[in-house]
């Protein structure tokens, strides 16, 4: 049992006796801050990150007409990101060529997945425009998100903290070296 008077400031009023998660890196999210500024190519990032590294981007593979990525702001640990090179903003819009490419890293997405965390189930979609929920609008991606029997703890329904047990460069390495050939 953590004590509680540690945390306890002189002035600030009387503890609740809760604990506190501090999540500060959150911020950057709530406040849009890595949100780009219009819809245009040279804002987007995902436009930016394949000219990145893969380590500083956070990708995971590479394919011809489409990439895997983590996601910055992940709902859960793993939490990738399938999104074509090209800035398309519609799935209406993708070529027949991205839609296979992205269908087959999805995939791929799920057995690497599976291999390295033993996800028991996955969560895949796109959110698509505002109304759809998109954070970033202008550029298609299709979310596949692991899950486990039980992820759905208190913490998010509760204290509207999400809990990730992996650092995202460590998850990205073990996903990159754990994909398939």
């Amino acid at each position: 049992m953590t004590d509680h008077h540690a945390a306890h400031q002189d002035g600030i009023g009387e503890p609740d006796g809760l604990e506190r998660l501090w999540t500060p890196y959150r911020m950057a999210y709530i406040r849009g801050e890595n949100k780009p500024a219009d819809a245009s190519e040279k804002e987007c990032p995902f436009c930016r990150i394949p000219s990145l590294d893969d380590e500083s981007g956070l990708v995971v593979r590479r394919g011809e007409t489409a990439y895997v990525l983590l996601n910055l702001y992940p709902y859960a640990a793993g939490h990738l990101m399938v999104c074509p090179y090209r800035h398309v903003a519609d799935y209406t819009e993708v070529t027949d060529e991205e839609s296979a490419e992205i269908a087959a890293l999805t995939r791929a997405a799920m057995r690497t997945v599976r291999a390295v965390s033993h996800a028991e189930g996955f969560n895949i979609g796109i959110n698509q425009g505002t109304a759809g929920g998109a954070g970033i609008r202008a550029h298609l991606h299709q979310h596949v998100v692991p899950r486990w029997v039980g992820d759905a703890n208190f913490m998010p329904v509760i204290g509207r903290t999400k809990t990730l047990p992996q650092l995202l460069q460590e998850t990205r390495s073990l996903l990159a070296e754990g994909w398939a050939p």
